[in-house]
């Protein structure tokens, strides 16, 4: 493995662990919160000891993004000096930003696990609402930056130098509210679905059926919300990306010859040298009507740029590829639950519903790290578009390779730790949290 695959590809794991924290934490503050509002407004105690077990999972998390967020900070100096060098000035803001946001998680989280029966209920309450807001902030900041990347702006670049530099313009680029968009209505989708898959298989092993009930009920609702969502999200994106990066999108469809009314493609195998794609079912006219809302609209084939300029060609075309096949069967999922809340409610307690939800916990999460795949895969060769290319970025300083093996080691030991604790923290649910225990109410004061 060479210096420049090796930079590359610990950045790809930092980025693929880092984002399931991150969306955790945009999302999960927010069931929290939920939880924690129906118990201030019927006084069940159920929803107190939901809201404290989702606080303790929230606690976890965030400590394990902590540290996975501090990495890739390190990351980008060390790995990318050159982007760094040039770059920084000019997206820094947003990183700036996302730190202030970070620390006013850090503080809002302390005050509201510490909080119970010391502050005011409602200030408590907004406590925890407070965490969700900043992590949604800190999302979505990061997500501007990244945005930059993909549509560089902010700044004149005159003869290889950066001038008239204008942080404002370079945070709030094309790209930001598209990207910003699709990124936490996909988080709210990934984090709904897991939470509610763990608690349909707590239901299905009769393990307080009540407490795990309510928590699933609430997951499913805001996962139905991102679910249905991200179409509509994705849709903005698509043809922000059609405007701003004809490449990538062609990429992603594997659409090699410029045409009107261009075919929506379904599967298929790309072929590079022959420049075609086999056996993929192809959709007329959609993909012309998708990117412009004209059935008859031109799309720019992947003929029209230099070879030297596209990306890898098969590993964005699967992964957009595997986050419509997902982001389908998880709408079709919510469209039976529906069905079933409202027309058939005896189905909400079989085992086949619940079952369902079970093997679709990791659905959103696949969906999502094949989106950020698409992002970023299909952005190269560019680490900035059209500016910078990514071998010009990365440090001249040998033996990366080693790094690389380090810092996976340390994220394969943080993952097993954090799967010890939250399985740990998950089989004390029943015993800390169940309203038929005569001692509910003295372990919740003492916890």
């Amino acid at each position: 493995m060479d210096d420049f695959i090796a930079a590359r590809a610990q950045m790809a794991l930092s980025l693929g662990f880092h984002i399931i924290f991150s969306c955790v934490g945009m999302v999960m503050p927010f069931l929290m919160a939920f939880a924690h509002w129906k118990y201030l407004k019927t006084n069940n105690e159920v929803y107190k000891g939901l809201t404290k077990a989702w606080s303790k999972g929230v606690a976890i998390l965030f400590a394990t993004g902590a540290v996975s967020g501090t990495m890739l900070s390190f990351e980008l100096g060390l790995l990318w000096p050159g982007f760094m060098k040039h770059a920084g000035p000019i997206f820094g803001m947003p990183f700036s930003l996302e730190g202030t946001a970070f620390f006013i998680e850090a503080i809002a989280i302390g005050f509201f696990l510490y909080g119970w029966e010391r502050f005011n209920k409602w200030f408590h309450w907004f406590c925890g609402f407070l965490v969700g807001v900043s992590g949604l902030a800190s999302g979505i900041l990061v997500v501007a930056a990244n945005s930059w990347m993909n549509s560089p702006t902010g700044f004149d670049y005159i003869n290889g130098q950066y001038l008239n530099i204008d942080p404002i313009k370079a945070m709030f680029n094309d790209a930001w509210f598209p990207q910003a968009l699709h990124m936490t209505v996909a988080a709210f989708c990934a984090t709904g679905f897991a939470v509610a898959g763990v608690h349909a298989f707590m239901i299905m092993r009769k393990r307080n059926i009540e407490f795990h009930t309510k928590a699933f009920r609430i997951a499913v609702g805001f996962a139905l919300i991102g679910a249905f969502g991200a179409p509509l999200s994705g849709d903005v994106a698509a043809k922000s990306v059609a405007e701003r990066q004809p490449i990538k999108l062609a990429a992603m469809e594997a659409h090699f010859e410029t045409e009107k009314g261009a075919s929506f493609i379904i599967g298929g195998i790309p072929d590079e040298e022959k420049e075609e794609v086999k056996y993929a079912v192809k959709i007329p006219k959609v993909l012309s009507f998708l990117v412009s809302n004209d059935f008859n609209a031109e799309v720019k084939g992947l003929k029209d740029f230099p070879r030297d300029e596209w990306p890898p060609i098969a590993v964005v075309h699967y992964a957009f590829q595997i986050m419509i096949f997902f982001g389908v069967v998880m709408i079709g999922i919510g469209v039976i639950y529906l069905y079933s809340f409202f027309f058939r409610k005896e189905w909400l307690s079989k085992n086949w519903l619940l079952k369902t939800f079970l093997i679709a916990t990791p659905f959103g999460y696949i969906a999502l790290e094949a989106g950020w795949t698409v992002t970023e895969v299909g952005r190269q060769p560019w680490i900035i578009y059209g500016i910078m290319r990514t071998v010009d970025a990365v440090t001249p300083m040998p033996g990366i390779q080693y790094s690389f093996y380090f810092f996976t080691a340390i994220f394969i030991s943080l993952s097993m730790i954090l799967i010890f604790l939250l399985r740990r923290q998950i089989q004390m649910v029943p015993k800390l949290y169940d309203p038929t225990d005569p001692q509910f109410n003295d372990k919740n004061k003492k916890s």
